[in-house]
């Protein structure tokens, strides 16, 4: 697999060769399934990795985390926490996240030796360097280590891809922070009017492209072959150039209809100030 051509190609034969035999997909859909063909979770992940080896960089296995010594258990029931001192994760959200500090090495050596599950929460303030409860925001996302990169510097590059959100019911501390979860309520409903909303932020979306002249491949490629409103909305969230306290916000939103009139509120809105 060369690049994204190569991936998207695949799929649309795939989406051909089902149609002859009557199965009709959806472009995302074949993207899911090529994916999973080739051995990989989903179309982010894989999109990931075709990334990363454009940029011409090593990954290597995620067990490449040095152990402490004894092994590191969460509480019953408890996911080991990563705090992310400027970046709001998102469900579906498939990123590199870099790990400095010695409580969240543990985590993520907490996480490899489980299920490789990690909650994903944001700081309220950046310059904590010891975070407690009190200091990470209550809705965060559920994610997924793919890989990882141990870098010269002592750092760890971590590929991480997100799964859902999340609310923290319980937060422990110890040496290292982990979270007891509660099912965090969406509604993906919203009919005519999610769909409308969606057209309506993809449409902002390209005259944003033309007015910035944004190179091809860019971030915003991959946007247009989403067709749930609640995955697109998460996608755009994740690129808005906006306050972590906003970015914040369109996470704890779990109507749709409400997030995508969110979004569409902070584009217009900076918009006019640039």
């Amino acid at each position: 697999m060369r690049d994204f051509r190569d991936a998207k190609a695949m799929a649309q034969t795939l989406r051909e060769a089902l149609k002859t035999k009557s199965i009709s997909v959806t472009h995302s859909e074949s993207l899911e399934l090529v994916a999973k063909i080739l051995g990989f979770h989903d179309w982010n992940v894989l999109a990931a990795r075709i990334a990363a080896e454009d940029e011409g960089k090593d990954i290597i296995p995620a067990r490449g985390i040095p152990a402490t010594g004894e092994p590191l258990v969460a509480p019953k029931g408890h996911l080991p926490v990563m705090a992310m001192r400027d970046l709001v994760f998102f469900p579906q959200m498939t990123a590199p996240l870099y790990v400095g500090r010695d409580t969240t090495k543990r985590a993520l050596e907490c996480a490899m030796a489980s299920d490789r599950r990690i909650l994903v929460l944001t700081q309220r303030r950046s310059a904590d360097d010891n975070p407690t409860a009190a200091d990470l925001y209550g809705v965060g996302v559920t994610s997924t280590i793919v890989e990882l990169v141990n870098l010269a510097n002592g750092t760890i590059k971590v590929l991480t891809s997100g799964i859902e959100r999340a609310s923290v019911a319980r937060l422990a501390e110890g040496r290292f922070l982990s979270a007891e979860t509660a099912p965090f309520e969406e509604h993906h409903g919203g009919g005519e009017e999610a769909a409308a909303l969606s057209r309506t932020l993809l449409e902002g979306l390209k005259a944003l492209r033309m007015v910035n002249f944004l190179p091809s491949p860019s971030p915003y490629d991959r946007l247009w072959s989403i067709e749930q409103p609640a995955a697109l909305a998460d996608a755009v969230a994740a690129l808005l150039k906006c306050e972590i306290s906003q970015k914040q916000d369109l996470l704890e939103t779990g109507d749709v209809v409400a997030r995508l009139q969110k979004i569409l509120a902070l584009m217009k809105a900076g918009q006019q100030a640039a």
